[in-house]
């Protein structure tokens, strides 16, 4: 008997928790938002809807696609690729020897202005198949060294051009090392023409990213050379060369600016052009290109966007029309009253409202 007092005491325990009300705690808040009950509008697309939105981008991209093109074509773009007509003839079989050996390498091209050029007329050094978004060669720098003279010997990301001669380098790095080093000058009928080499960096770069009381040290005294050298009286903020190279670029390849002609330059002018062609591309197959051009208010030349327009607005009328004569030739036939089973006045006009009038859901 005193065995079952027990369990006849847990049983009415058990019996009055399952008749007691279980919350659910895992029941979300009520919000008419996470219910997917907030007011929605849910058009029905019609043909002539679907005709007039396509009609409608068409008319409006094609024409911006005509005035990119003719902004494109205005501007005057002179390329001159060098890197092989500016080897001597014997050389050539050896192109890297010959780029590695010391001493003058000066090359004279003649450009042709077929039409006229409105200054300021942009210079331009364009290299292709040189990666500078290499992993190891974006990493290879210290901003911090470039911003800040404390911050000389903050070279431990600029591996394997962090130091020469028991001293860090300053700017530390692959690149800055590797600066482009090609010169370029000009003359017409045997007059110079000015190049301005002013402000052709970004202005948020000469401020925030380059000091102005840092100054080049120790800069292509190891081993090997890459590239330019540095005037080390003056300050990485007023060294734009520097600056524009730094930029890395994000496609094998690219153009640099290397500087500005302020003048206008007229037709079937003949440019002289004397370079120094010192800069290695051979060792990696690269070529180098030296490209004069004006801009326009579209920028430079460029007819990508422009015939990206036209390829849409094309798309977009041809689409239109290809809807309009399937809508006209074969169009869809609607619900009909007469196939309903309806009976009464009243049925018999919500049926005609529902037949006759779009469908909008969500709304009261």
């Amino acid at each position: 008997m005193s065995s079952n007092v027990p369990s006849s005491s847990s049983g009415a325990a058990g019996s009055a928790d399952s008749s007691a009300p279980r919350r659910n705690s895992k029941r979300p808040k009520y919000s008419r938002f996470t219910q997917q009950e907030l007011p929605a509008c849910k058009p029905i697309l019609t043909p002539r809807w679907v005709i007039s939105a396509f009609m409608l981008v068409g008319i409006i991209f094609v024409p911006i696609g005509v005035v990119s093109l003719l902004a494109s074509h205005d501007v005057v773009e002179i390329v001159d690729r060098y890197e092989t007509v500016c080897i001597p003839a014997e050389f050539r079989n050896d192109t890297v020897k010959y780029i590695q050996t010391p001493g003058s390498k000066a090359c004279n091209r003649t450009l042709t202005v077929e039409k006229k050029m409105k200054g300021p007329i942009y210079v331009y050094y364009q290299l292709d198949n040189f990666y500078q978004n290499h992993r190891r060669y974006v990493k290879s720098r210290s901003d911090q060294q470039l911003r800040s003279a404390s911050s000389a010997n903050d070279t431990n990301d600029c591996k394997p051009e962090e130091s020469a001669n028991g001293s860090s380098i300053v700017p530390c790095g692959l690149i800055a090392w590797s600066l482009f080093n090609d010169t370029y000058n000009f003359s017409v009928n045997n007059l110079p023409l000015q190049l301005n080499k002013r402000g052709i960096s970004w202005k948020s770069d000469r401020e925030h990213k380059f000091g102005k009381d840092v100054y080049p040290k120790n800069f292509q005294k190891g081993a090997l050379i890459g590239g330019a050298s540095l005037n080390e009286s003056i300050p990485l903020s007023e060294q734009e060369d520097l600056i524009v190279w730094m930029r890395t670029a994000a496609l094998p390849t690219f153009r640099k600016l290397y500087g500005k002609i302020e003048s206008d330059i007229q037709a079937n002018t003949t440019i002289q052009v004397t370079l120094d062609n010192n800069y290695n591309t051979y060792s990696f197959n690269g070529k180098k290109k030296l490209v004069l051009s004006t801009t326009s208010w579209l920028g430079g030349k460029n007819d990508f966007l422009g015939i990206a327009y036209l390829t849409v607005g094309g798309i977009c009328f041809f689409l239109a029309l290809a809807f309009t004569v399937v809508y006209l030739v074969k169009p869809r036939i609607g619900g009909l009253e007469t196939h309903l089973t309806c009976h009464g006045t009243e049925t018999q006009e919500v049926t005609k409202q529902i037949l006759t009038e779009p469908v909008y859901e969500g709304f009261a």
